[in-house]
């Protein structure tokens, strides 16, 4: 197999840093010097999926990391990766997660619940130790 052309990974890696925007095809190709159609073919050819595919799995791949990592609703989720139906979200997400996107936040439940010690505990632990103030000079002189 041929590597991918250059002009084909600059576009691949705007649609990696730029996803939550609304970037069409054509943005895409004009960040790689084609032609929309050309673009898709050879997009298709290098990578084995049309670009609005990849757009679309780096989006639900971003959103399923925020629902495990997050408290944000749905609805915030679905904006916040790019996407502008809730509907559609849902839909796509059950068909690359195989399931809806609630049933995957459940099946992934924070940390905190797994914790076996009281939490004012885990957040003293979890606090930096490095004296940034001035602190440490206070107390070696008293």
């Amino acid at each position: 197999m041929v590597p991918p052309a250059r002009h084909l990974l600059r576009a691949k890696d705007l649609a990696d840093a730029r996803y939550c925007e609304p970037l069409t095809v054509a943005d895409l190709a004009r960040a790689a010097s084609l032609s929309p159609a050309h673009f898709s073919r050879e997009f298709r050819r290098a990578f084995g999926e049309p670009p609005h595919q990849y757009l679309l799995t780096r989006r639900l791949e971003r959103a399923a990391v925020l629902l495990r990592n997050t408290d944000r609703s749905v609805t915030e989720i679905c904006f916040a990766v790019g996407l502008t139906s809730v509907g559609s979200f849902t839909t796509r997400f059950r068909c690359v997660f195989g399931m809806s996107p609630g049933a995957y936040r459940a099946a992934f439940p924070p940390a905190c619940r797994h914790i076996r010690i009281p939490d004012c505990v885990a957040r003293a632990y979890g606090r930096p130790h490095n004296r940034t103030f001035g602190e440490a000079e206070v107390t070696a002189r008293a």
